[in-house]
C-alpha cells in the first residue's frame, strides 16, 4: 500500500493541476443542470477546487484513499466536502445520482479498469458525464530509466514487480466505453513543463513515479537508486539555454456519457 505525502504532491501544483483545468472546461456549462459532482482520486483538493471554481453553486464530494491527502484537502478546502473511500474496493458503495464524475491522474493507481470504468460510469444519473484524466508517459525517458532500474540485478529482488500503474491502451479503453457509454471522445495532450533542473525532476517523481519503490527500500539502497535514477536523468534531459529542462508530460483524456 502507497503511503502519499500531500506537501511533497503539491510542490508542483501549477503544473499538477493544468489537465484538470483542461478536462472541467470540457465539462457541461454551469447552467443549473449540474447539481452534484463527484471528484475521484481528489489528493490534496487542487483538482475538487477546479471544479468548485466550475461549479460554484453545485454539491461537490471529494473521495480519496489517503488519509493524509483528505486531511489536508479538508484543511485547505474546509466548504468542499471530503471522504476516504478505496474506489478499488468501495466504488459501489457511493451514491449513484452524480451529474459529473470527475478524475484527474487517479485511476492508473487502480487495478482492473474494465470493472472500474463500467462502475464510475454507475454512479452517474443517466446523462451524467464522465471526465478522466491519466498520465500515459510510458515511452518518456524518467519512465524508462526507473523501468530499467527497478528491473536491474542490483534492484530486482529488493523492489516489487508487479505492475505499478494499471492503465489501458486507448484502443482498449474505446472498447470499454463503446460498450457502456451512450457518447464519448478521447484525446492526448503532451505538456511541456519547463523545470528549473534536473533534481526538479526527481522532485516530481518522488511525490508519484518512484513513491512506491523508494518506500519498499531501506536508507542505504534508496539513496543508491535515487542516485542512478538521476544519473540517467541528467544524461537524457538536455539543458536548455538558461538551465531549465524541458519535461514533456503526455497525458489521456476521455469524456463519456451515461
Amino acid at each position: 500500500m502507497v503511503t502519499w505525502d500531500s506537501e511533497q504532491y503539491l510542490r508542483f501544483k501549477r503544473e499538477r493541476t493544468q489537465p484538470a483545468r483542461d478536462l472541467a472546461m470540457q465539462l457541461p456549462p454551469d447552467d443549473g443542470s449540474v447539481t452534484r459532482v463527484l471528484d475521484i482520486g481528489c489528493g490534496p483538493g487542487n483538482s475538487t477546487a477546479v471544479l468548485r471554481e466550475r461549479y460554484p453553486h453545485a454539491k461537490i464530494l471529494g473521495v480519496d484513499s489517503s488519509p493524509v491527502m483528505i486531511e489536508t484537502a479538508r484543511k485547505t478546502y474546509p466548504d468542499i466536502d471530503f471522504q476516504l473511500c478505496d474506489v478499488s474496493a468501495r466504488l459501489d458503495e457511493l451514491p449513484a445520482d452524480f451529474d459529473v464524475v470527475f478524475s484527474n491522474a487517479c485511476i492508473q493507481w487502480v487495478p482492473d479498469h474494465p470493472h472500474l470504468i463500467p462502475g464510475l460510469l454507475a454512479r452517474l444519473r443517466v446523462g451524467g458525464v464522465l471526465a478522466v484524466q491519466t498520465p500515459m508517459n510510458y515511452e518518456e525517458p524518467i519512465h524508462r530509466i526507473i523501468g530499467g532500474i527497478v528491473h536491474s540485478p542490483a534492484f530486482a529482488d529488493k523492489l516489487p514487480q508487479q505492475r505499478e500503474f494499471y492503465n489501458l491502451t486507448p484502443p482498449e479503453y474505446w472498447e470499454l466505453l463503446h460498450a457502456h457509454a451512450s457518447a464519448f471522445r478521447m484525446w492526448k495532450v503532451t505538456y511541456m513543463h519547463t523545470l528549473p533542473s534536473h533534481e526538479a525532476i526527481m522532485d516530481w517523481y518522488r511525490g508519484t513515479g518512484m513513491r512506491p519503490y523508494l518506500q519498499a527500500l531501506d536508507d542505504a539502497s534508496r539513496k543508491k537508486f535515487e542516485g542512478e535514477v538521476f544519473a540517467q536523468v541528467r544524461e537524457e534531459y538536455p539543458t536548455q539555454s538558461d538551465g531549465s529542462i524541458i519535461f514533456p508530460f503526455p497525458r489521456f483524456f476521455f469524456l463519456a456519457t451515461r
